[in-house]
């Protein structure tokens, strides 16, 4: 089953689009589901050629039971850095800090 990365251009965002975690891409949409349900976001940022990004995908993101616990008690949300550089800055300078 799709999930809304479905709809989206970038390749990285498309190379998620069949997981089983219910992604949002990056919108207003997205902080919006988040504040209607009082759930957090789980942000997720990451480029298509990242081999960390695959092994993730494959042994979290693709695990059924992880799937289920992150969409009941998240909003999640995956990134593209290549298309939001600016949105992987302010989050790798906080993880840098």
């Amino acid at each position: 089953m799709a999930n809304r990365l479905a709809q989206t251009t970038s390749p990285y965002l498309l190379q998620h689009a069949d997981n089983p975690v219910d992604w949002w891409p990056w919108s207003p949409e997205a902080f919006e589901e988040a504040r209607k349900r009082d759930v957090p976001v789980l942000l997720s940022v990451g480029y298509a050629s990242c081999h960390w990004c695959h092994v993730m995908a494959h042994e979290s993101f693709e695990d059924e039971t992880v799937a289920a616990y992150l969409n009941a008690h998240f909003v999640p949300v995956k990134v593209d850095r290549e298309e939001r550089p600016d949105v992987d800055a302010v989050y790798m300078e906080a993880v840098q800090a």
